[in-house]
Formats: C-alpha cells, sequence, structure tokens
C-alpha cells in the first residue's frame, strides 16, 4: 500500500515526542548527557535545546509565513544551533518542560490554523532549498523529530556497545566503531 501524507499521523508523533525524550533521557546520569559520537557532534542535551529552538523559529513561523506570503519571501534561515546559548547551563528537567511546554503551543497553534488538504501544496520558500510545499515542510518536521530520537538512541548505542564484546558483530552501528 503506497504511503499517503496524514496529518493526523504526524500530529500524534510530534505530540510524543516530549514524552519519549523524558522516559529516554531523564534517568540518565550526566556523562551519558553529555555523550557525543565525536568531534562536531551533538550531545543529548544540545539535541533537546535544538528541538526547542526550532520550536520558537522554526516549524510554526514558517507555517504561517507561507500561508500568508506564499513563495515571495524566503523563510528567514534557521540557527541550528541558536539553542545550544539560548538554553545554556538549564537543567535536563527544566529543558524538557520547556520543550513540552513549547511543543504543546506548537500544536495549538497548528490546530488553529485548520489546515485543509487544498493547504498542503502550497508553496513557501526555503532560503537553500529555493520552493517547498506545506506538505514537505510539515513532513521535514516530524521527520526532524523522528531522526533526533534516532540520533540520541545511537550515542546511546555507541556508548554501550563498546562494551559488547563478540556481540557487536550483530550491530550495524557498532560495525565502525572502536572497541
Amino acid at each position: 500500500m503506497p504511503a499517503t501524507f496524514n496529518l493526523e499521523d504526524i500530529r500524534r508523533v510530534l505530540d510524543g515526542t516530549p514524552a519519549v525524550l523524558r522516559a529516554v533521557l531523564t534517568p540518565l546520569p550526566p556523562h551519558l548527557l553529555d555523550a557525543n559520537e565525536g568531534e562536531g557532534t551533538w550531545n543529548p542535551m544540545q539535541v533537546v535545546a535544538h528541538l526547542a529552538w526550532g520550536e520558537q523559529d522554526d516549524w510554526i513561523p514558517r507555517i504561517r509565513k507561507t500561508l500568508e506570503l506564499g513563495d515571495a519571501e524566503p523563510y528567514t534561515p534557521f540557527d541550528r544551533e541558536k539553542g545550544f546559548d539560548v538554553y545554556r547551563g538549564w537543567p535536563l528537567d527544566r529543558l524538557l518542560d520547556e520543550f513540552a511546554r513549547l511543543r504543546q503551543a506548537s500544536l495549538q497553534a497548528l490546530d488553529s490554523l485548520s489546515l485543509q488538504p487544498s493547504d498542503l501544496g502550497r508553496r513557501g520558500r526555503h532560503p537553500e532549498l529555493g520552493a517547498v510545499t506545506m506538505e514537505q515542510l510539515i513532513a521535514t518536521w516530524v521527520t526532524s523529530d523522528c531522526a533526533h530520537l534516532v540520533q540520541i538512541a545511537r550515542i546511546l548505542t555507541k556508548h554501550h556497545g563498546q562494551f559488547a564484546g563478540p556481540w557487536r558483530r550483530y550491530f550495524s552501528l557498532l560495525r565502525d566503531t572502536p572497541q
């Protein structure tokens, strides 16, 4: 069966992301919250800060701009790492609470727009990618959530997997990591 875009399915994933992050990250000790995959990669705290900043400066502002201006004016460039500065020093619980609050506000804003199927083809303008559709923008929002959940799982897999001995060969994520 071919995949179809389903805004309700997307909304369910977006709504669940804060709880997934809380369940995975809250029990972790600080050294795992600071773990990353090497030089130039993010740790779980940075991922949450990035997601929280995206709720303020990326998804809903771009959806609104698409509805108001179409592709006449490009979206404001999104600083993917600005959340690192905005949320620097925040403890995990406070950061997770803030992300959950911001995500709920975003979903309420999305609901208030009452998007119709005809809105999904409306075009906006990405500053680097050019013309994009509302459907692509919203699909990217949920894809971003899923990719960042995988990123955190990958960090934890690589951290713990280094101690898995001969079982490492069963995990594709561990094949190219040092033992």
